[in-house]
């Protein structure tokens, strides 16, 4: 197996792995042929069947086949997957990158010399000296991890250096801004103080004039009141010289009139036409009688 271009401890765990699916396909193989004894046993009970009855007792017995052999087949492929990951995850450790050729999992004789060396318990008795075209990956010797380690120590420092740089130059900057904040909030508090003293220097102001303007208009207001008391005062005296001045022109137009009536009964005309209006009523009342007498119903 050394010709395959592998070292004592990689054969060792290819060995490991052949054993193991050698052991599972014995075991699926034993699955098998209990398939087989238990359809001996529960149906080929009679001597002769009908052509219906071995048709179904074949089918039967293919469905467990085929499901045996099918979940063979899945276990074998997931199990070779789990096997390809721990060996892509060791490579990754040392940033190899392998390669599989698909190809070469058909190879009809390296296939042949797999199977020898299975039947001779793992034990190499062939020698390959045919060289594949694809590059194999090489054995990775000690001084090879040394190398590759030393390396990796090296790119690690080297980025290390880079991010304790990047983070010198991001603490410079942090600082600064820190810096700039202090000066800008130290300057809005002045600022702010400085408003606010401005402010309340122009809320001050503005009271004492609101102060002085209530003031005035206090002083207005109990003078317009003063004046307006004067005012109605002077109004009420006048009304009332104006009321006893109304009664005595009343007065003396009654007294006027009154002798104006007495004189005028005294004159000729007056007592002509009381006369008249004497003997007038005297008239109407003698017509008045005479109806009296010729029309009573009326």
């Amino acid at each position: 197996m050394a010709e395959f271009g592998f070292n004592e401890h990689h054969q060792n765990e290819i060995i490991n792995y052949m054993r193991f699916a050698r052991s599972k396909r014995v075991l699926r193989l034993k699955t098998i042929d209990s398939c087989f004894e238990e359809l001996k046993d529960s149906r080929l009970v009679e001597e002769t069947f009908t052509v219906d009855e071995v048709k179904e007792m074949l089918d039967e017995l293919q469905a467990v086949v085929r499901g045996e052999v099918e979940m063979e087949l899945i276990n074998t492929a997931h199990t070779n997957v789990l096997l390809l990951r721990q060996l892509f995850s060791q490579a990754e450790k040392f940033y190899l990158r392998l390669q599989s050729d698909i190809s070469e999992l058909e190879n009809r004789e390296l296939l042949e010399q797999v199977a020898e060396f299975e039947k001779t318990d793992f034990k190499t008795t062939d020698k390959i000296n045919k060289e594949t075209s694809k590059p194999k990956l090489a054995p990775l010797n000690e001084s090879g991890v040394s190398e590759l380690l030393n390396k990796e120590i090296v790119r690690l420092q080297q980025e290390n250096d880079k991010l304790r740089a990047r983070l010198r130059t991001l603490e410079s900057q942090a600082m600064s801004a820190l810096d700039e904040k202090s000066r800008a909030e130290r300057a809005l508090k002045d600022l702010q103080r400085v408003q606010g003293e401005q402010q309340v220097a122009a809320q001050s102001k503005e009271i004492n004039s609101l102060e002085d303007t209530v003031a005035a208009l206090k002083e207005d207001y109990e003078r317009s009141l003063s004046a307006n008391v004067a005012t109605q005062k002077d109004l009420q005296d006048n009304l009332i010289s104006s009321k006893h001045e109304l009664l005595r022109v009343q007065e003396q137009l009654a007294l006027a009139e009154k002798e104006l009536e007495k004189k005028f009964q005294q004159t000729a005309a007056y007592r002509n036409m009381k006369e008249i209006l004497t003997k007038k009523n005297e008239q109407i009342k003698e017509i008045r009688k005479r109806l009296q007498r010729y029309e009573p119903n009326e």
